[in-house]
């Protein structure tokens, strides 16, 4: 099966119709979805399938020994019988399967997880009402502006249901940023200015805690009163700014674009990112209607203004079969997620550092907490991002997947950063990395992109530690791929082991770094890493690890292997 590289669903796209092919079913919406647009080239060959080698058969054994021990470890560990259950019981939830407790205790999953109902019924509302405006004013469906003003009025809605009065406060940033990017018309002070803007929002938000009308004046105290169901408004703003930014640099880049371009034909993810509309397209109706659009506001993904603006113009033909499926599919990482979370109570036991308690933990059992934490945070990000895009999904927006690799399926900082949250990867390439040279100043680039991140997410150092490790564990991918690349030695027998040892060393430092931005921080970090080489029982797991690790990363070779035999590449 050889795929369309220039297509975002690979060989589900048909250029002819702009449509899917419906017998691939969810393949076009998870699976089939590339980070590379590079065409393969028609000599290329990949080496014969090792699944069935004696080598790999290996590996299947060990895999079938190992993975059930990494599964029974946290487990053992959240028995009501173990000594240290009490130092984190009280962080448990009443649960519904099999009478066990529920780890509840991860308070941006809490959210999420307790107010699904409430989401069902706005994305019911949602649909039903777009279907009333639909039917009483008989669109055609060949173009999607007609429902901008359906946008509009549900989006006014949607904010003041979430933030009450302080709706009021992100309508004046919104029209604040509309004036810098109307008034630049492709001047370069244009950018600069709405990345000093945006930019000092975000620090502004932080430092006054999303502002008080009271602060303002007393006379406004009053409408500090009516804040919605999610008053906090500032901390879910970082997404907005994103949009704010978009909108900006693509109106700035359609002012300065060098004679037209013939846009008869269909148009791919990337080709809606890069292809600018008509000047008239950049109003203020357009532009208010994607920054709110309400199926992505809270969480994502991120779509360019470009990328909407075609989509809606030309509406993408998304089988219902498709979209069924990918319903489908997140109803299956819910029901994960509430697995691990009444079988493993690792986000109680990393909250409590219940590790140094009556029975200290062993350097395996320490281990494998982190690891189901880090399991737990990627599921958890996963979850609303899926119900979100679904929800786009059914109303005919297809933005981007964000996680299109397993967290546990990652072996590269490069490759894991472009399947983790890739969307807001896509936009940083647009937005940041290439306009600051890109690889032709890959370190420096590299260095600046992740502090960007980690103050994007949080104004702390816990994160600003993160960036700078992952921009320092990245230095040597870059440099060795270069210099002993698969162009050079990938023919030499023993290229893939001595990559798979590479490998090894990119999940550690991988783990290292998420654990310190997203987990336990520095100081608990720290502790493990002591435990681990401070004994001999913890350097002979290590030992252990990196074995299994080397394993691992053979099978997720062999398993991009299989990939590109099918025509699928991907950079991750």
């Amino acid at each position: 099966m050889q795929a369309d590289h220039n297509s975002s669903f690979n060989t589900e796209f048909d250029p002819r119709t702009g449509g899917y092919d419906p017998r691939r079913g969810i393949l076009h919406l998870t699976v089939g979805i590339p980070s590379s647009y590079r065409k393969v080239p028609a000599e290329d060959t990949r080496p014969p399938s090792r699944w069935t080698t004696p080598e790999f058969v290996l590996y299947y054994v060990m895999a079938a020994v190992v993975i059930p021990v990494m599964v029974w470890i946290p487990t053992t560990l959240s028995s009501p019988s173990h000594p240290n259950y009490p130092l984190f019981q009280r962080r448990l939830s009443a649960g519904w399967l099999f009478g066990r407790r529920v780890d509840n205790s991860d308070a941006q999953f809490r959210s999420f997880r307790s107010n699904i109902p409430y989401l069902l019924l706005v994305v019911g509302a949602f649909v039903a009402l777009k279907a009333v405006y639909t039917r009483s004013l008989r669109f055609s469906s060949t173009n999607s502006t007609h429902y901008i003003p359906f946008y509009l009025v549900f989006s006014a809605l949607f904010l003041l249901g979430l933030h009450g009065a302080s709706a009021l406060k992100i309508l004046v940033i919104l029209f604040v940023n509309y004036v810098i990017g109307k008034n630049s018309k492709g001047a370069k002070w244009g950018p600069v200015l709405t990345w000093l803007f945006n930019g000092g929002v975000l620090f502004a938000n932080e430092w006054n805690g999303g502002y008080r009308f009271g602060a303002i004046h007393p006379s406004l105290e009053v409408l500090d009163t009516f804040y919605g169901i999610y008053p906090r408004w500032h901390l879910s703003f970082n997404i907005t700014m994103l949009r704010l930014v978009s909108f900006n640099m693509d109106h700035h880049w359609a002012h300065r674009r060098f004679g037209p371009r013939d846009v008869s034909a269909v148009l791919d993810e990337k080709e809606r990112s890069r292809t600018p509309h008509s000047l008239e397209t950049y109003s203020f109706d357009n532009y208010i209607a994607y920054v709110l659009y309400p199926p992505l506001y809270i969480a994502g993904p991120i779509m360019t203004f470009n990328d909407f603006m075609w989509q809606i113009r030309r509406p993408v033909l998304l089988p219902w079969r498709a979209v069924v499926s990918y319903a489908a599919r997140f109803l299956a990482c819910l029901l994960t997620m509430e697995t691990i979370l009444h079988f493993m109570y690792v986000v109680a036991i990393k909250d409590s550092k219940a590790w140094t308690g009556p029975s200290p933990y062993t350097p395996a059992q320490l281990a494998l907490v982190g690891l189901w934490n880090l399991i737990v945070v990627w599921l958890k990000l996963l979850l609303p991002w899926r119900f979100f895009r679904l929800w786009a999904l059914v109303d005919g927006i297809d933005p981007p997947e964000n996680m299109v690799r397993c967290v546990a399926n990652n072996y590269s900082p490069l490759g894991f950063w472009r399947s983790w949250h890739r969307s807001y990867n896509l936009w940083i390439v647009r937005y940041i990395y290439v306009p600051l040279g890109g690889a032709n100043n890959a370190v420096l680039t590299t260095v600046i992109v992740f502090t960007f991140v980690a103050l994007w997410h949080d104004l702390s150092f816990k994160l600003l530690a993160w960036g700078w490790l992952v921009s320092l564990f990245i230095i040597p991918e870059l440099f060795l791929g270069r210099y002993l690349g698969e162009k050079q030695f990938g023919t030499a027998y023993w290229y893939r082991h001595l990559c798979a040892v590479g490998a090894v060393g990119n999940i550690l430092t991988m783990m290292a770094a998420n654990l310190v931005g997203f987990v336990i921080g520095l100081e608990g970090t720290s502790y493990i890493f002591k435990e681990l080489f401070a004994s001999v029982a913890g350097v002979q797991f290590l030992i252990a690890a990196c074995i299994c690790l080397f394993v691992a990363a053979q099978l997720m070779f062999e398993y991009r292997e299989e990939e590109m035999r099918r025509g699928i590449y991907r950079r991750c």
